[in-house]
């Protein structure tokens, strides 16, 4: 059974080294997060279990990574100086301040009054200084999504790679949100990371594609380790769509705090590059195509079948790092009794994204020549660099089980007095416990036939 409170994710996140409160020894700052090192781990699995499939496996795909600080008029053409903006309101009573959406009945969260301002718009992104002098010219925004990124570079990632439609570009990154009124963990955060897509399409195929996005989405998820039964599509209804979307599906998974989105899948039509295209025209950047159109040649691409430019729809898979990060965690987390009668608490991490892939734990922690053969057997296994393998050594062998057992280990290898005798090891598989005796020069090929089999189902 999944985790049913987040306490009991917080509480093994901090103890086992996945994600501490951001500037810890000073108190924290809200909303803020640093991934431990088991978090960074995970997390970069997910990352690259994600470009694997969106980047590698596909032939329509590019890859992208665009700077964080941009000009200011990427965020005046893309709407969001004007649009990008949450209802506020501050309890009069305890000085508190809160998400208009947020409230619920009327009434302060904190200390249940009913006496708040009236909602009033909040613009969400970060300002920052650019240049030595902090005036009122000099500023730039971190950015608040990475799509924008996107945009502004199809031009050029069009001309460097000859692309044509129908195609994608993939971008993995930070963007910044100053939200109101960041809760429930990682979920929702002030600095959080994205794995998103820009999927350019002919207008009229768009709805197609959105659909057929929103498949491989959602069966995507699944292959990660999620079960179908906590992940639900949500079709945004028309007066909650954003100013960009013609339509939007969310996936969203049933965390601990109820029914919450993972990934959203919006069907942005031409909204983006031909803003980008206005502002282009508008500052004199580029040229018509021709006097019967009212694109640009800056931001457009040749119809597959015309050949004459046009500016091409697009379908935005965007899904978050944390919140799946926070999602795999809550579906692998279980708490058992052993025939024993101990309690055992393991987390069932699909081997392919587990932070650490092996342990190996020797019988004997202060007999040099097991010692030895464990950080040999610990350097073959790691030495083609495709796994992350530990020597562990802080217990007993059962302390060392239970240790990686809850940190979501597939595998332990114990090194004995009979390793030294005829070179075999005992394996134990974390779900089952079960355990088997192997030639240490077979551990290598057993591990990693384990590991990449989950990789074959994805």
């Amino acid at each position: 059974m999944p985790a049913t409170t987040m306490e009991q994710l917080v509480s093994l996140c901090k103890r086992r080294g996945f994600i501490f409160a951001g500037s810890d020894i000073y108190g924290g700052l809200q909303g803020t997060y640093d991934y431990g090192p088991l978090g960074v781990e995970l997390k970069n699995n997910i990352k690259q279990a994600w470009w694997r499939a969106n980047v590698y496996e596909r032939d329509d795909m590019e890859g992208l990574d665009a700077a964080i600080l941009m000009n200011r008029l990427v965020w005046k053409y893309s709407g969001h100086e004007e649009t990008f903006v949450d209802p506020m309101v501050d309890c009069r009573q305890c000085q508190s301040r809160w998400r208009a959406d947020h409230v619920k009945n009327g009434k302060c969260e904190k200390c249940g009054s009913t006496n708040l301002t009236e909602p009033r718009p909040f613009n969400m992104m970060f300002k920052t200084a650019v240049g030595p002098v902090a005036d009122g010219d000099s500023f730039a925004y971190l950015r608040p999504e990475t799509a924008q990124g996107i945009f502004v570079n199809f031009k050029n990632v069009v001309d460097a790679t000859s692309r044509r439609l129908p195609f994608g570009i993939a971008q993995i990154g930070k963007a910044f949100r100053n939200e109101i009124t960041p809760r429930n963990f990682v979920f929702r955060v002030r600095e959080f990371e994205q794995m998103e897509i820009e999927y350019f399409v002919r207008p009229g195929e768009d709805e197609a594609w959105h659909a057929r996005w929103v498949e491989d989405r959602l069966h995507w998820w699944t292959t990660l380790g999620l079960s179908r039964d906590n992940l639900k599509l949500y079709h945004v209804p028309a007066d909650e769509l954003a100013h960009y979307s013609k339509a939007t599906v969310d996936i969203f998974y049933k965390y601990p705090i109820g029914w919450e989105e993972i990934e959203g899948i919006a069907n942005r039509t031409d909204y983006d590059l031909g803003s980008h295209s206005r502002g282009q025209a508008d500052l004199g950047l580029t040229a018509k195509v021709s006097p019967n159109t009212d694109s640009t040649a800056k931001l457009t691409i040749p119809d597959p079948e015309t050949q004459k430019p046009i500016v091409p729809y697009v379908i935005e898979p965007s899904a978050g790092v944390d919140r799946g990060v926070l999602a795999l965690l809550c579906e692998a987390y279980e708490e058992e009794i052993k025939p024993n009668g101990e309690k055992r608490t393991v987390l069932r991490l699909k081997p392919s994204i587990a932070p650490i892939k092996a342990a190996v734990v020797p019988l004997k922690r202060n007999a040099p020549e097991i010692v030895d053969a464990c950080k040999s057997l610990k350097r073959a296994l790691q030495s083609t660099g495709e796994m992350r393998v530990v020597y562990e050594d802080t217990g007993n062998i059962g302390k060392a089980y239970s240790r990686h057992d809850e940190v979501g280990t597939p595998y332990c290898l114990t090194v004995d007095f009979q390793t030294l005798e005829d070179k075999t090891v005992t394996v134990r598989d974390r779900d089952t416990m079960t355990q088997i005796r192997l030639p240490m020069d077979e551990a290598y090929d057993y591990i990693r036939k384990g590991i990449t089999e989950t990789f074959a189902r994805e």
